[in-house]
């Protein structure tokens, strides 16, 4: 674990006099951000020793309410535990109006105790270092998918896509038109702007399959950069967005009608050299990118609650939707779960489609890199690549509701060899929880279906 040195803050409040207030905060397990407002006077003390977070911090709900039953409430009396700075993660967020700036904190091995062990980014690094110690450096990249909505609701309560200049809200899907693009290009100028000054590695921009819909791309890089990027990228788009009177909204399926939100990850593995060893003249790869393969399909009912942590996260499970629906893979094919690119022999690599935009990176990432471990270690072989649609050759389907992924998890014993057993308590006691007061609500869905007719 490494924390940021004291002259990297000192550095920049002496670069930056203007920023009178820091937003400390830590990633929890579901990915919300956390955390408290700091004045400037405050920030060198939290990089001399630390800030204290309670323990309870990582072991909330969605909603943000504690879960008693997750070891970090009553029993521990909600303890402080203490985080630190991640290095580079001090930036200036240039869309507010009182000058601020964000600083990311970790829990601290030790000092963070017990909630550390809750700590998703924790997690990742165990991953990270299992696989470097067998000599393979993960390289990573995300894709994140997204809907610009209006900040108000409709005349009925729901929420609305964003409009246009003009007043109009977009009504038709037109991928990759440029047209779309342009209505919203100062959105994107100031998107792609806060990205320079955060040092986002931001790179192409699509309008996707729905009206309304974006995904911008990141450029890859070792693995806990990449996804430490992603994480500070999200928190980037929901801030320039509201800033332009909209709200940029990650759910994996806002609308019924319109296509669903992913997380596209993309995955290499180098040597000590930094040499792609998936690199191959063959476009469907090296053995050791096909046995990484293997691997992620062969847990992928297990890790599944990483990728898709949410009751609506299945909602995006749609045949012909560019969501896949089976453990399949194949090569140049969006039809599949696991995509091998085309390209040049030297950028071969595997794009994992399953990731709902709703995921945390740190604990998709992770579960990621442990089904590829676990087929490189294994040599498992993932079959023959499918060729064609892969909607329409679908054997064996993936989970489509959240208590099945849930018990998967539970029972994994695969799972517990490879992710901290600790962290796994607290995660499946916290979406337990979740899915038990989700299951208790009444909602209009109930009325519509049941009322008149029960």
């Amino acid at each position: 674990m490494e924390f940021a040195k004291i002259e990297e803050a000192q550095e920049f409040l002496g670069l930056h006099p203007e920023v009178e207030l820091f937003e400390l905060f830590i990633l929890d397990a579901n990915g919300v951000p956390r955390g408290k407002l700091l004045h400037r006077e405050e920030l060198l003390a939290v990089y001399e020793s630390g800030r204290p977070l309670p323990s309870t911090i990582l072991g909330l709900s969605i909603k943000g309410e504690d879960v008693e039953e997750s070891g970090l409430v009553w029993e521990v009396g909600d303890v402080d535990c203490r985080a630190y700075p991640l290095p580079d993660s001090l930036v200036l967020l240039p869309w507010r109006k009182i000058p601020t700036a964000a600083v990311q904190v970790s829990m601290h091995p030790e000092e963070g105790m017990p909630a550390a062990v809750a700590d998703p980014r924790h997690l990742l690094i165990q991953v990270i270092q299992r696989l470097q110690s067998l000599g393979y450096d993960p390289i990573m990249a995300c894709e994140l998918e997204f809907y610009l909505l209006d900040q108000a609701r409709d005349t009925s309560g729901k929420p609305q896509l964003a409009q246009e200049p003009g007043g109009l809200r977009p009504d038709a899907t037109q991928v990759y038109g440029l047209r779309e693009l342009e209505q919203f290009e100062p959105f994107l100028a100031d998107l792609y702007e806060a990205c320079r000054v955060q040092k986002i590695p931001a790179r192409t921009a699509i309008s996707e399959y729905a009206p309304g819909q974006v995904e911008i791309t990141l450029q890859h890089g070792d693995a806990l950069s990449a996804m430490d990027q992603a994480v500070r990228y999200k928190r980037l788009v929901k801030g320039v967005a509201h800033k332009h009177g909209m709200q940029a909204c990650f759910m994996a399926k806002p609308f019924a009608e319109l296509s669903g939100s992913g997380m596209h990850m993309h995955l290499s593995l180098n040597d000590a050299a930094g040499n792609n060893l998936f690199a191959s003249e063959d476009p469907a790869g090296t053995s050791l990118l096909r046995q990484a393969i293997g691997g992620m399909l062969a847990s992928l009912t297990e890790s599944l609650l990483f990728f898709c942590p949410h009751a609506n996260s299945y909602r995006r499970f749609q045949s012909e939707s560019y969501a896949p629906l089976a453990p399949t893979w194949g090569v140049d094919n969006r039809t599949v779960s696991m995509r091998i690119p085309g390209g040049p022999a030297e950028s071969r690599h595997v794009e994992h489609r399953i990731c709902g935009a709703d995921a945390n990176p740190y604990l998709a990432a992770a579960a990621i890199l442990a089904g590829a471990l676990r087929g490189i270690q294994e040599q498992i072989d993932p079959g023959e690549p499918i060729t064609g649609n892969g909607y329409a050759q679908v054997s064996e389907q993936l989970p489509g509701d959240w208590l099945t992924t849930l018990d998967a998890l539970q029972g994994s014993d695969w799972a517990r060899s490879v992710l901290d057993p600790g962290f796994l308590k607290i995660y499946l006691t916290v979406k337990r929880a979740e899915y038990r007061q989700f299951m208790s609500e009444v909602s209009e869905q109930d009325w519509r279906w049941y009322l008149n007719q029960a």
